[in-house]
């Protein structure tokens, strides 16, 4: 009986090893895969990157839940999408089906209303960035709500970029609809924007009027980043009149 038992449990725990040793994420050569494929390197690849980067930590997910048939399952398509034609081709490019798909993974709260809160009694005073404490994390910013100063929605926050020479970060604003980050996008200037208490909505110094005249990101490679002057105007049209 004891012998039985023994055995019992030593198939049981190496069907648990075996189990745990079918999901390798790292054996899926990610990593490896962008810094070898010309087709997943350069700008114009980024999304790609972006993509299967997601899938991985999609696959850290189930793995973390024990879900490793399905972890594996997500790592083979990992590999097809890497050795498979470029990903910009596959898929179809009906916009209004992949909006739908998108908006189904917004959470269901009340974001981007067309009417405001800040003339509600008891509302709190916005303060700027600088003032919260603790800081925010950049996870708080992207996906947050962006609204004019007369609180009305302008859109979402889609990206930050950090660390420029001259400490002037900013955030990217997509302004509705179905796009990629960078299309239809304003620059924001961080330092610009003043938030809620509750971290939920970051507002602009300038009216939903004002926001019409501003032109979109001049482009989606970032080289506006060392052009200075068009910088300098963009900021200017920020600023509160």
């Amino acid at each position: 009986m004891i012998v039985k038992l023994a055995f019992a449990a030593f198939l049981t725990a190496a069907s648990i090893a075996q189990c745990h040793a079918d999901c390798q994420i790292a054996d899926a050569g990610l990593e490896e895969a962008i810094l070898q494929n010309p087709r997943l390197r350069g700008p114009a690849n980024s999304q790609s990157v972006r993509d299967l980067r997601s899938l991985r930590d999609a696959a850290f997910t189930l793995r973390a839940y024990g879900r490793h048939d399905d972890c594996e399952r997500l790592l083979a398509n990992i590999r097809e999408l890497i050795a498979g034609p470029p990903m910009d081709t596959l898929g179809d490019n009906d916009e209004d089906e992949a909006e739908k798909q998108t908006n189904a993974r917004e959470p269901k709260v009340q974001r981007g209303a067309a009417l405001g809160t800040r003339g509600k009694k008891g509302a709190k005073p916005l303060i700027q960035i600088s003032e919260l404490a603790p800081g925010l994390r950049s996870d708080e910013i992207v996906g947050a709500e962006v609204r004019s100063s007369d609180d009305k929605i302008v859109g979402e926050v889609r990206n930050i970029v950090f660390g420029t020479k001259d400490g002037r970060d900013y955030v990217i604003v997509a302004s509705g609809g179905f796009f990629t980050a960078g299309k239809d996008s304003l620059v924001v200037p961080l330092k610009l924007l003043k938030v809620s208490q509750d971290r939920s909505s970051f507002y602009l110094l300038v009216t939903k009027e004002a926001v019409k005249a501003i032109p979109v990101m001049a482009d989606q490679e970032y080289n506006w980043l060392t052009d200075e002057k068009w910088r300098a105007r963009n900021d200017q049209l920020f600023r509160q009149p």
